[in-house]
């Protein structure tokens, strides 16, 4: 849930954004090799090799790809990957041994040239969720309202790390990858920067040495964080282990939030942050129990897109009434 930091009159130059847009594309296109079980097995080389032989390069009697196809960038040699793929998965299965992953990923059925439908359909429900919550968001909370501006970059950066989700998902290239992999982390990152100044106020005025430390202390650490896994070693098992310490402290934070606003006003939207954290622990276990996908279109990860359309509806909800009721809190203290 999270990504830089916004002020609250000021606002960086757009080609400062520009240039930080063209420099995280470019860390993001830096090649990694990454192999699974599938990669090895001398029957997958064997289907490869026949296959590209008898239909790539000068002069094959290639099939045409079909345009759609070739819309999403396949081509000979990756409709080899995917075919040889599902035919040694279909072996395994008939000859009742596991299926395994190829590229680090399982074996899915493609639909319309889309890799994972099912993690697309589910990364778009999550988008349109943010979507609308944002369009809630500049409806209904006034502009006077002191924390707008990082609730808006937090609908802003949830939108953006759900494309980029959509994407990767798509087409598997390490461009899609990596996007997705960033997203995300600025996404969480700043998800904790948002916690941190709506629960300790950061907002006001006279806390404005405080957030300046804290935006820059976040903005140092994801840099951090990029440069980590693009120059020195693109590391799954530390992405995980970052993201998971960011969604521990941010969602600690709030379920404390919420049990104090509950215990102080004994109003039932107070508690919907403990609710929707909660909601995301659970979704996220399901990570933790990967299987192959079921009937080659569910797995673990798509489950989990799915189970975080609920609680980000429910986030969008409690921002705008926390916006409002503090708005009329400050009326009445003008009264």
């Amino acid at each position: 849930m999270l990504e830089t930091a916004h002020s609250l009159r000021r606002r960086a130059p757009a080609s400062t954004f520009a240039v930080c847009a063209v420099l995280l594309v470019i860390l993001a296109a830096v090649p990694e090799v990454a192999a699974s079980l599938g990669d090895r097995l001398p029957e997958f080389r064997e289907c490869l090799a026949v296959c590209r032989a008898e239909n790539c390069g000068p002069g094959k009697p290639a099939t045409p790809i079909p345009l759609h196809l070739r819309l999403l960038l396949w081509d000979c040699a990756s409709e080899c990957d995917q075919t040889c793929q599902r035919i040694i998965t279909g072996r395994r299965l008939a000859a009742g041994v596991g299926v395994v992953q190829f590229h680090g990923k399982w074996p899915f059925f493609r639909l319309w040239g889309v890799q994972e439908p099912a993690s697309v359909v589910f990364s778009l429900g999550n988008l349109w969720a943010h979507v609308a919550g944002l369009r809630r968001l500049r409806r209904l909370v006034p502009v006077s309202y002191s924390l707008r501006p990082w609730c808006i970059g937090f609908g802003t950066v949830g939108v953006a790390s759900w494309i980029f989700s959509a994407l990767f998902h798509t087409r598997d290239f390490v461009l899609t990858e990596r996007l997705d992999y960033f997203a995300a982390g600025a996404s969480v990152l700043y998800g904790l920067y948002f916690t941190v100044i709506r629960v300790f106020r950061l907002d006001r005025p006279a806390h404005a040495p405080v957030r300046s430390v804290w935006t820059m202390a976040c903005l140092c650490l994801y840099a951090a964080h990029v440069g980590y896994l693009t120059l020195i070693r693109w590391d799954y098992g530390y992405n995980m282990a970052a993201n998971v310490v960011c969604g521990i402290v941010q969602n600690a934070l709030w379920s404390v939030f919420s049990y104090r606003e509950w215990t102080r006003t004994r109003r039932f939207w107070a508690v919907w942050p403990g609710i929707a954290v909660a909601w995301v622990m659970l979704a996220m276990s399901l990570e933790l129990f990967d299987f192959p996908p079921l009937g080659g279109v569910l797995d673990a990860h798509s489950l989990w897109h799915l189970g975080t359309i609920g609680p980000t509806i429910l986030w969008y909800n409690f921002l705008v009434r926390d916006a409002l009721d503090s708005m009329q809190a400050k009326e009445r203290l003008k009264d």
